[in-house]
């Protein structure tokens, strides 16, 4: 997106982009299913998998459907399952699981994402800011997510598994959930956040953490917590008419 292209966000928009620009942070750290884009890429590629029939052993699927009904019934903790739904493609390809997210990103979520998000990544991004993606959603949905905001693989933190050859294994490495989050920060970006953007109340820790905490897109529940803690609450465009 060129100058001319900004120019055309609401004032209010552009007053957002200028707040945080204007912090010129070193680092910052941004949650991505709700933040970056409307949705939760992570459910839908859950859903969407369990449905192509090419990727999952079909005897798998209800079994996994009756976890997740599970979960939201409020019976498997948010980290839990975020983990499994990485775990439970344990001896599948990852080069099929790339190429899968891949195809699924780009045909289902380019166009869920906010303009304005991408353009603020791109303009941290030119002054210098080191740009991290944190989330609990699978490394392979967010690294396909990221090709399109320019944030190199090395500096995603997403719910991740060991790989074995081109294997993917059922062994966690991470999953970037609440507390998880500045967790992952810690051990692998190794400093202080400046900025940090969510949407939902498993980014407070990685809010609080930073020294100037955005809510975007907000969850009610973290709409909330941000008014009382004196964070920045923005809505996207595309979500304004809504409210």
């Amino acid at each position: 997106m060129d100058a001319a292209q900004a120019e055309e966000f609401l004032p209010v928009t552009n007053e957002f982009l200028d707040s945080v620009i204007r912090l010129q942070p070193l680092v910052a750290a941004f949650d991505c299913d709700g933040t970056l884009w409307s949705g939760d890429a992570g459910e839908r590629f859950f859903d969407w998998e369990l449905r192509q029939g090419k990727i999952i052993d079909e005897a798998l699927v209800h079994p996994l459907r009756e976890r997740y009904a599970a979960y939201k019934r409020g019976e498997v903790d948010e980290t839990t399952m975020c983990g499994e739904m990485v775990t439970m493609h344990a001896g599948i390809s990852e080069l099929k699981m790339m190429d899968a997210s891949g195809r699924f990103f780009d045909q289902l979520f380019v166009a869920q994402i906010f303009p304005e998000m991408r353009e603020l990544v791109r303009r941290l991004q030119e002054n210098g800011c080191e740009v991290w993606a944190v989330s609990s959603t699978n490394e392979w949905v967010i690294r396909a997510g990221m090709k399109h905001f320019g944030i190199p693989d090395n500096r995603i933190l997403a719910a991740k598994v060991e790989v074995d050859g081109d294997l993917v294994t059922d062994r966690l490495i991470r999953v970037p959930s609440g507390a998880g989050k500045p967790q992952a920060l810690r051990e692998v970006a190794g400093k202080g956040i400046d900025a940090a953007l969510g949407n939902s109340r498993w980014d407070v820790d990685m809010l609080a953490m930073a020294k100037h905490g955005f809510a975007v897109n907000p969850n009610p529940d973290l709409e909330t917590i941000a008014r009382e803690r004196g964070w920045a609450v923005y809505f996207p465009e595309g979500t304004q008419a809504r409210r």
